[in-house]
Formats: C-alpha cells, sequence, structure tokens
C-alpha cells in the first residue's frame, strides 16, 4: 500500500479546502445529498445490528462502512469541510475568503440535512409498512436514544450543553482523521483501513456527529420519540455542529497545517550544543 508522508497529503488537504470552495452549487448540493443518506443508512445499520444481536461492538465495527463509501465516491459531510475548507484560506488560496467558507458550508449543511432526512423518511415507512404499525424494537431503542441525548443532556442545563459541545469536538478529532487518513496511501484498501479505525473508534464512544444526529433524530421523533425538534436543534444538533467544527478544525487541520505546512525553521545548534552532541556520539560509540 503506498503511503504518502504527512507532508505530501497536507498539502492534498489545502488542495482539496480549495476545489470544494470552487464547486459548483449543483454539484455541491448533490454530493452532500448523498454524503448525508449514505451515512444515515450506515447509522441505522449499526443500530439495527446492535438491536438484533445485542452487541453495540458489532455495531460500532460495521458502521464505517459508510464512511468509506461516500468517502470513496467523493461525497461532502459537513465534518470534512469544517476542517479542509478553513486551510486553503490559512494557505492563501486566490479566491478562498470566509464568505466562500460560509457559503460552503451553509449547502453542504442543507444537503447533507436533506439526505439524512430523506433516509430516515424511508427506513421509516419500512419499519412501519407505511406507518401502519409501530417499528418495533428498533424504533423504539432509536426512539430512547433520542430522548436521552436531548432532554437527558437538558436535565443538567449548562453543563449538559457542554457535555454535547466536547463529545463533538472528540467526534470530529477522530472523523477527520478518517478523512486525512484516506489520503495517505493511493490504493483503495489503505484508504479504508485508515478510515475504519478512527470511525469505528468515535462511533463505539458514543461521541456526537452532527450529520448522523441529522438522520437519528427526525428518525426518533417519528418513531415516537418524547422530544420536540427544539430539543433536538438546541439540546444536540447546534453544540454538536458548533464542537464538531472546532474539534476538527483544532486537533487536526490545524495541528497538521502548522506543523506539516507551515512549519518553523529550523532550529541552529550553537557551537557549545554541537560540541556537546558530537562528545555523547563519541561515548555512544566507546
Amino acid at each position: 500500500m503506498a503511503y504518502l508522508l504527512p507532508t505530501e497529503f497536507v498539502t492534498k488537504m489545502v488542495d482539496a479546502g480549495e476545489s470544494k470552495i470552487y464547486m459548483s452549487t449543483r454539484d455541491t448540493l448533490i454530493r452532500a445529498f448523498m454524503a448525508g443518506a449514505i451515512l444515515a443508512l450506515a447509522a441505522v445499520f449499526a443500530i439495527t445490528i446492535a438491536v438484533n444481536t445485542g452487541n453495540f461492538l458489532l455495531g460500532a465495527i460495521l458502521f464505517p462502512v459508510g464512511f468509506c463509501m461516500l468517502y470513496l465516491m467523493g461525497f461532502d459531510l459537513l465534518t470534512g469541510v469544517f476542517v479542509l475548507c478553513p486551510l486553503a484560506w490559512l494557505a492563501k488560496r486566490p479566491g478562498v475568503t470566509w464568505p466562500q467558507i460560509l457559503r460552503n458550508w451553509g449547502l453542504v449543511f442543507v444537503g447533507n440535512f436533506a439526505g439524512a432526512l430523506t433516509t430516515a423518511i424511508m427506513m421509516a415507512f419500512i419499519f412501519t409498512y407505511g406507518f401502519s404499525i409501530d417499528g418495533g424494537a428498533i424504533a423504539e431503542k432509536v426512539a430512547s436514544i433520542g430522548e436521552a441525548r436531548t432532554l437527558g443532556y437538558a436535565e443538567y442545563g449548562t453543563a449538559g450543553w457542554f457535555t454535547i459541545f466536547i463529545r463533538g469536538m472528540l467526534c470530529n478529532w477522530m472523523v477527520s482523521m478518517g478523512v486525512v487518513g484516506a489520503m495517505i496511501s493511493t490504493h483503495v484498501s489503505g484508504k479504508v483501513m485508515a478510515m475504519w479505525m478512527p470511525i469505528f473508534l468515535f462511533f463505539y464512544m458514543g461521541f456526537e456527529h452532527s450529520v448522523v444526529n441529522m438522520f437519528l433524530f427526525p428518525f426518533g421523533i417519528i418513531m415516537g420519540g418524547d422530544f420536540s425538534v427544539m430539543d433536538y436543534l438546541l439540546w444536540n444538533e447546534i453544540p454538536t455542529a458548533l464542537g464538531n467544527l472546532v474539534g476538527g478544525l483544532a486537533f487536526t487541520g490545524l495541528t497538521l497545517y502548522t506543523t506539516h505546512y507551515r512549519t518553523k525553521a529550523k532550529r541552529v545548534l550553537t557551537e557549545k550544543e554541537t560540541a556537546s552532541t558530537a562528545t555523547s556520539a563519541t561515548a555512544t560509540i566507546s
């Protein structure tokens, strides 16, 4: 499996951020829609496995298949553009401005949400045979998750809100590592392996992903969850999205960009330090 050095794949990150700014509105929306729909399908796939087998670990192990599919097809998640587009601005790529970055984020958000909601409606129809019966164990599980991860946080007020925010940070630290990991290899097998590990980690740890939640909570409401759209927005989606932005950019994007793209000049050793190094080397050889 071919491996790219960090200095090489960080340049690819900047290039990718620039390309997303120049992408047409139509293509941005289509790619975001498909990414949201596929990730939502992967989420319900993982939940179905966990409910039917009683083994959440197995569901978490298999969830990354959705992320791998959407990445290999060139589709875009909000969590990814949160990290990549600002790097193109930092690198002073022509035409990359904050209004253009915000435009891209807004379009990707709309596309992701539309795709996730479409999958939620289709899966709800399937589980209830056209809304003629209840959704069974899976519907009950999703509804309970929705309640626990909105009203459950609301019970703790500000502390609950910041708990979601931090879970969102940790989530996109891992998800963006998956995005970057896919750039370190030119082979499909290498890309999949690099993506699988951090995505598995975030899902099993229960971190908060804004696009997964665009499916999970509307689906939970449709399936009878006792929480409102406003509960979902205030006590999950907003702090999750903000946490995803901060975590992915701070822990992955800016760290890699700073140390591998815009590195500091190498240190110049003084004569004393040089002599000390030479003495240590001689002593080691002796």
